[in-house]
């Protein structure tokens, strides 16, 4: 088993290798041709910058990586883009009209196939997908709801010359789509998208504003940037994805990398089916402080008091502490 591994591992990296071998030159460099202007023979170059066979290159990849930091932050910069309430989500959520139409077409194929063949199970599995994620359709107007909500107030407290806060998500399809979509229905609101290159996804949800739309290669340039301008998280259902980036936020607070910040839960029976968090805490693997940070809620207005009220105070002790320190200084 060992040989065989080692020997998969080896022609793995080999291929790895070869593609990282070839050649980067373009076609006008790579070839004898020559250049000729007023009669005289030149010897053609291409700047490295616009090098795009060397720029998608694996000895490029720092490059590229620099690119997804420097252009986000750039793009962030100009839009005034400070704080945001960060929603990670399901992808696979709909809204209820889009499910039952989804629904019909999946029992439609399913008819249409033959029992037993490889095309019926494919397109049975398809409709039992449908039947499992209704219940998430509810939560599709609430993820909107929230998110309106959450905009309104941001877009309210800039005008008062307070910190503008703004919407984001990963810019997926789903409860995704839904957060961008309650932000962009208020006007003066910002509707963040940090999405990454999926070959199945042509760009982001539409509900993304078009200059504040992200799209990454590198899964953890698109996590700093998630989580570098994020004052208050909303974890709404989902998969694989969304526990991932929720337990990452949550070890960074943890660790004392990221500041803390409320953090709401929505969905009790998700969220306390999925994940048992008094046995975290009961095993001793977290302490009762984690735990108790996190907000558990089904109520759309539940989660608007919390988050506001807390980034409120939290804003104002910080407004307080500036004021002690100018005090201290003019004693000086």
């Amino acid at each position: 088993r060992t040989k065989i591994r080692r020997s998969c591992y080896g022609a793995s990296r080999k291929k790895m290798l070869h593609v990282s071998s070839v050649n980067t030159l373009p076609d006008q460099i790579g070839s004898n041709k020559k250049i000729v202007m007023d009669g005289e023979e030149y010897t053609p170059t291409i700047k490295a910058y616009k090098n795009r066979g060397f720029l998608m290159s694996n000895s490029a990849r720092p490059i590229r990586i620099l690119c997804e930091y420097y252009e986000t932050e750039t793009r962030l910069k100009e839009r005034n883009v400070e704080a945001t309430v960060l929603f990670f989500a399901s992808a696979r959520a709909r809204h209820p009209d889009d499910h039952a139409k989804l629904t019909k077409k999946a029992e439609t194929e399913l008819a249409a196939t033959k029992q037993g063949t490889p095309e019926h199970q494919k397109a049975k599995a398809k409709v039992l997908r449908m039947q499992r994620t209704k219940w998430m359709c509810g939560m599709y107007e609430q993820t909107r709801t929230l998110a309106r909500k959450l905009a309104q107030w941001g877009v309210d407290r800039q005008k008062k010359d307070y910190k503008r806060i703004s919407v984001a998500t990963g810019g997926g399809p789903g409860l995704m789509e839904a957060a961008n979509r309650g932000a962009s229905e208020v006007k003066g609101a910002a509707s963040i998208g940090m999405g990454i290159s999926l070959p199945f996804e042509a760009g982001l949800n539409p509900y993304v504003s078009n200059d504040l739309a992200f799209e990454y290669h590198y899964f953890f340039t698109r996590k700093y940037w998630m989580a570098n301008t994020c004052h208050a998280l909303v974890a709404s259902p989902g998969g694989f994805g969304t526990c991932d980036e929720l337990f990452e936020l949550m070890t960074l607070i943890q660790t004392g990398k990221h500041p803390n910040i409320p953090i709401v839960l929505f969905s009790k029976k998700f969220w306390n089916t999925v994940i048992n968090w008094d046995s975290l805490v009961e095993f001793g693997t977290v302490s009762p402080d984690d735990v108790k940070k996190l907000f558990i809620t089904d109520d759309v207005d539940e989660a608007f008091k919390y988050i506001t009220e807390y980034l409120d105070k939290v804003e104002a002790e910080d407004a307080q502490k500036r004021l002690n320190g100018l005090k201290e200084e003019e004693k000086k």
